[in-house]
């Protein structure tokens, strides 16, 4: 019990106080230029978009993003035969779907597009530094210092899913981090929901 409420607090320190490790001065000199460093690529690459295996130590590159199938437009029944008997919808040649029927809906069609995945993101930034990532936010979350997050520094990064496997951002701050969105990479204010217990610190 004593374990959770102390993540809690923290937690709510990572979040909610204005400053947190804006002033670090556990870092030397060096580390501290070295964090600044992979916190300005990270931000230098704002509006790439996502891309699903995207991304590394060069920049941006191939990777996929799903795109919905678009509507099938309902097409006049040109046979004449008996829909209802065939199990469709009279007027129309398509059968009907009744939700929670167990039919698996259609997998989305993926798309190359040139981005970042969360992981790929966190790879180029700290590649400025000279600090070789692996490449997925899993065996990342493996590296480095665990840290609590009341004790987060910039650079730090934060990971969510068990054991870090569904995403990582970059800590920058006051509560902010930088991510990949489905919109593009963006700064964010950090969320606690799925958060794993730890941030991992890659420069000390």
């Amino acid at each position: 019990m004593r374990r959770v409420l102390v993540f809690v607090i923290g937690l709510g320190l990572l979040v909610a106080t204005p400053g947190l490790a804006a002033a670090d001065i556990t870092r030397s000199a060096t580390n501290q230029k070295a964090v600044e460093l992979v916190i300005s690529r990270a931000l230098s690459q704002r509006g790439v978009p996502f891309a699903y295996g995207g991304g590394g130590a060069s920049g941006p590159s191939k990777g996929t993003v799903a795109v919905p199938e678009p509507e099938v437009a309902a097409q006049p029944d040109q046979a004449g035969t008996d829909a209802a008997a065939l199990g469709l919808t009279p007027g129309l040649n398509l059968p009907t779907v009744t939700p929670g029927t167990g039919i698996p809906a259609p997998e989305p069609r993926r798309i190359e597009v040139v981005g970042f995945d969360a992981s790929g993101l966190m790879v180029y930034a700290y590649a400025g530094a000279g600090v070789k990532l692996p490449r997925s936010s899993g065996e990342q979350y493996k590296v480095g210092q665990k840290v609590a997050p009341a004790l987060a520094l910039p650079g730090d990064l934060i990971f969510y899913g068990p054991d870090g496997t569904q995403s990582v951002a970059l800590f920058i701050g006051n509560g902010q981090m930088v991510e990949t969105t489905d919109s593009g990479v963006a700064v964010s204010p950090v969320r606690t929901n799925g958060m794993t217990p730890y941030l991992v610190r890659i420069i000390a």
